[in-house]
């Protein structure tokens, strides 16, 4: 359906080298896009997004870089634009994830987080709506988490969940200062995914508890994460801003 369709498009997506970002930066081009790939992976991560997406005719540039880093972020968004076109839509996917009691949880630990979760959204989503905001359209995906909305038992872990709820927020915010300016800003909160951060060997008791308490009883795929970034970006969403997207299994209904 031309709702769906994001041909002619550019994109730029953080976090491209794993888990839920690399999939939906692969899901962009399928749906037409070129994707700028941003990481700041030193593995082989970004290649092999970039390598999918060449198998789907479609162009790509990886770019290394830290969101934490707002000069970083204004270069990558003018490569993007000089090497692939007019930055349309952008999905910031970049982050990290540890747990930790609350009382013992050194200061520095609970910054890096704030740091790469929180201020890298903002930072990134900044650099990619001025560019944006010069060409009057433009549409914004931050990746959050069910984690902003609840808190999820068994995890010691409120400094994540109390950056994901800021991006959920901050996100609204952003939405509300750009909507009279062409810019559409959701964000996506994804329950318990099977990303290779959850799959590892020693997480198979935590992964059982995760899909027992999901409703659904099942972790999400990656894949599942496509389709709303999709519609979130594309025409389909046109009247759409602001908005919190939960694709959870069900589990915040419980």
């Amino acid at each position: 359906m031309k709702l769906f369709d994001l041909s002619g498009s550019v994109a730029l997506v953080t976090g491209a080298g794993s888990g839920i970002g690399q999939r939906i930066a692969v899901g962009l081009g399928e749906a037409g896009a070129d994707v700028a790939l941003l990481d700041r992976r030193s593995d082989d991560g970004l290649a092999k997004t970039a390598a999918a997406i060449a198998a789907l005719g479609r162009r790509s540039i990886p770019i290394a870089a830290d969101v934490t880093s707002a000069e970083a972020l204004a270069d990558a968004v003018e490569r993007t634009e000089n090497e692939l076109g007019a930055l349309h839509f952008a999905v910031n996917a970049a982050g990290i994830a540890n747990a930790n009691p609350a009382e013992e949880m050194e200061e520095s630990q609970f910054q890096t987080m704030l740091d790469v979760n929180l201020k890298g959204v903002f930072l990134s989503a900044q650099a990619e709506a001025r560019a944006m905001l010069r060409h009057g359209r433009g549409s914004i995906v931050n990746i959050a988490s069910m984690s902003g909305a609840i808190v999820n038992r068994g995890l010691s872990q409120c400094h994540y969940n109390a950056s994901k709820a800021g991006v959920i927020h901050m996100s609204k915010s952003m939405a509300m200062e750009w909507v009279g300016r062409g810019i559409r800003v959701n964000t996506i909160s994804p329950g318990y995914t099977a990303t290779p951060m959850n799959t590892r060997p020693e997480m198979v008791h935590q992964t059982k508890l995760f899909e027992e308490q999901t409703p659904m009883g099942r972790m999400g795929t990656v894949d599942e994460m496509v389709g709303p970034a999709i519609f979130l970006l594309s025409d389909a969403a046109s009247f759409v801003t602001g908005v919190d997207l939960l694709v959870d299994g069900g589990f915040c209904c419980w």
